[in-house]
């Protein structure tokens, strides 16, 4: 619970204070309290950070897992953020659900309005998340800063089911010719059904020069 949800029960800050001495409540940071002997939840506490931190939502091979689209199980999975602005998460927060933020503007959208990204399988009071295809896109921006190609072709590999229609706006509003190219070039070579309903002279793909990149798992090209 934050400051304002205690407000909207009838708790003054001054109150908090008190319930804090005397051990009905538990404060965890500035503004952020639970209750004694209570475990904390994951999602209630993305909701509340989502107060704090603009545009926070779930995203990436995390949103994916959520979606039931994953290759490797990890026993302790970290939590793949994504955010408007530079931030760091709280303590509190990363104690409990171990987690990554990162900035990312990979779309041309507003803040408030990002595109395809809203309450986990629109149920009311869930965390915000990335639908599939925008998430895939998350996963394969971040090839060659800190995810592997390996592991981003075989959660490619994996999307049979992604909507062409909302890949293809996400495709067209996209800021990264890498992130385009190389979602083209892995739809095309593992022959997925939704690649074959894109007409690429729609989407931004750069000059005519090859992208490349070098990493600790060989060269990356991808052509336009």
């Amino acid at each position: 619970m934050g400051s304002q949800d205690l407000a909207r029960l009838g708790i003054s800050a001054d109150l908090a204070v008190h319930y804090v001495k005397t051990g009905w409540l538990v404060r965890l940071a500035h503004g952020v309290y639970s209750r004694p002997g209570e475990s904390l939840a994951l999602h209630p506490c993305l909701r509340l950070l989502e107060r704090k931190m603009a545009e926070l939502h779930v995203g990436g091979k995390t949103a994916l897992d959520w979606y039931g689209m994953r290759h490797y199980v990890s026993q302790r999975p970290v939590t793949q953020l994504y955010g408007w602005n530079a931030a760091k998460l709280p303590e509190w927060f990363t104690t409990r659900f171990p987690a990554e933020y990162h900035r990312k503007r990979l779309f041309k959208e507003e803040p408030n309005s990002l595109m395809h990204a809203g309450p986990f399988e629109k149920q009311e009071g869930a965390p915000h998340v990335s639908e599939p295809e925008r998430a895939l896109l998350e996963v394969l921006s971040d090839v060659g800063v800190r995810q592997s190609l390996q592991e981003a072709r075989e959660l490619t590999q994996s999307a049979h089911t992604l909507r062409s229609n909302v890949l293809r706006e996400l495709l067209r509003s996209c800021t990264s010719v890498k992130t385009v190219r190389l979602c083209l070039q892995l739809g095309k070579e593992f022959a997925l059904p939704w690649v074959t309903k894109l007409d690429v002279a729609e989407f931004p793909l750069g000059s005519a020069r090859p992208w490349v990149s070098r990493s600790s798992e060989g060269l990356l090209v991808l052509k336009r």
